[in-house]
């Protein structure tokens, strides 16, 4: 199960469930792979809902990087994900909010 606590976010993917986090190294390849953007440019975009496609697979494969997952960018391009494209974005979205926010 998820700990939000921790930061954790489940997601189904290829029918298995998995748990993802934004550690330290996952947030550091993440802002690498913005190449000439912020972390908090990707965060602004998410609150005004003008994120992309591209932000949503890096965030999800980062949180899943995070967890213990070993697959890569081409692995989640073909993957299953269970609720599809919206669920990922709100996975992003949560994963986001619970690497930069105090649990209360």
């Amino acid at each position: 199960m998820a700990n939000p606590f921790q930061g954790e976010v489940a997601l189904t993917l290829n029918d298995e469930r998995r748990v993802l986090k934004l550690t330290l190294g996952a947030l550091a390849e993440l802002e690498a792979g913005l190449q000439t953007d912020t972390l908090v440019a990707l965060v602004e975009r998410y609150e005004a809902g003008q994120f992309s496609s591209a932000d949503v697979v890096r965030v999800v494969v980062a949180g899943l990087r995070g967890g213990g997952w070993q697959g890569g960018y081409d692995d989640i391009l073909t993957a299953d994900i269970t609720g599809g494209p919206l669920e990922a974005a709100r996975v992003g979205a949560a994963l986001l909010a619970r690497a930069f926010t105090v649990p209360s």
